[in-house]
């Protein structure tokens, strides 16, 4: 906070801060406003070694964890510590990238397990873009200066690519829903670099899973031409709460029309038709050992074919099985239906596995992601 800082041990020094707890930015206003010359800004093991560019209000740098934590035994072993904060020009070329942001959200989905999240990632880290300059770059009151171009990061810059990209899609696909949308970029998502190796989550320095990038990363030329869509109509999203055990007046206030769930009909959560599957074992009933059955539709948007299953990714806990495994397609906006079923066996508490199914035609890839959680 303002005032935080001693002015006769700051002033005309460099500060060295750790991040988190407030922004980035107004930890550089602080520094300055106590008359420091500048700041080194350390990441701590929530972020890893994550790099995001701020437009500061003072000479400033950000390194990651180890980095920090070297620089920490520096000031602590040396009696007289130095820096230099050098800009040694714009890096292009860095691998890997993409990675997933350490603050990108992740899964699984606390609210209604049955959906796997997040959808998919897209480009949202020091993202350069036109900026209205109605307040200063840090967005900062103390901050008067201008700008007509500003680097941030956040939700706030994956957004509107993927809302671009939408865009895009209907454009090409005048008559594609905003379901059949979703699925194109869903199921046509990268989950592996080009030299085969899984994305990586920065937070952690690992790979990466569906419950870090969802389907993969946004892949724009693919997504134009997915082959096969998983589609929505209102029905089924009426249907999706239904199964969620709302009542008809919450229903119909969100649906803005009167409507009754069907007392005679079976309403299922897991066959909501989602471009992903979250499945989910009870570790209280048999140890977590189970059968469940997830149903899905895929509609033809390309040519005639024929697509035939495969599972990658299938582990010891949970065997995974696709009836039929070959669908075949003769035109456009053919529907054909399958039946994935999880057959669990006993598994420990917290345990998460992964796995992906996908339906080629030998021109598409269908990708699916698969999350399966003991709880």
């Amino acid at each position: 906070m303002m005032d935080s800082l001693i002015p006769e041990k700051v002033a005309g020094k460099v500060v060295m801060c750790d991040r988190g707890m407030n922004a980035r930015v107004q930890k550089g206003a602080i520094v300055k406003a106590a008359g420091g010359l500048g700041m080194v800004l350390a990441n701590t093991a929530a972020n890893g070694e994550e790099l995001v560019a701020d437009a500061h209000m003072l000479p400033a740098t950000s390194v990651g964890e180890k980095n920090g934590d070297g620089i920490r035994r520096y000031l602590l072993d040396d009696p007289n510590p130095t820096v230099t904060i050098l800009f040694e020009g714009t890096k292009v070329g860095i691998q890997p990238s993409p990675v997933v942001a350490a603050f990108s959200s992740r899964g699984p989905n606390s609210i209604t397990s049955q959906v796997l999240k997040p959808d998919l990632i897209a480009p949202g880290v020091n993202i350069i873009a036109g900026w209205a300059g109605s307040v200063g770059p840090t967005g900062l009151s103390t901050d008067s200066r201008r700008v007509y171009f500003n680097i941030i990061s956040g939700t706030s810059m994956s957004c509107p690519h993927v809302s671009g990209l939408a865009a895009l899609l209907k454009a090409a696909h005048p008559d594609w829903s905003p379901a059949a949308i979703r699925s194109a970029l869903m199921t046509t998502a990268y989950v592996a670099y080009k030299n085969g190796q899984k994305l990586q989550d920065i937070a952690t320095g690992k790979d990466s899973t569906p419950f870090d990038h969802g389907a993969g990363h946004v892949d724009p030329v693919s997504a134009l031409n997915p082959g096969l869509v998983y589609d929505l109509t209102v029905e089924d999203y009426l249907g999706f709460l239904c199964a969620l055990n709302y009542t008809a007046a919450q229903i119909s206030s969100l649906a803005r029309r009167t409507f009754t769930c069907d007392a005679s009909k079976k309403y299922s959560l897991n066959d909501l038709n989602y471009p992903s599957f979250a499945v989910n074992f009870d570790t209280t009933q048999n140890g977590g050992a189970g059968v469940v059955k997830y149903s899905r539709t895929l509609t033809n948007v390309g040519a005639a074919g024929t697509y035939k299953a495969s599972i990658s990714g299938q582990s010891q806990g949970v065997k995974i099985s696709v009836e039929p495994q070959m669908l075949s397609f003769s035109q456009e906006n053919e529907k054909k239906s399958y039946t994935v079923t999880f057959t669990g066996s006993s598994t420990p508490v917290n345990t998460n596995v992964f796995a992906r199914l996908e339906w080629s035609d030998g021109k598409h890839i269908v990708g699916t992601p698969i999350a399966v959680s003991w709880t």
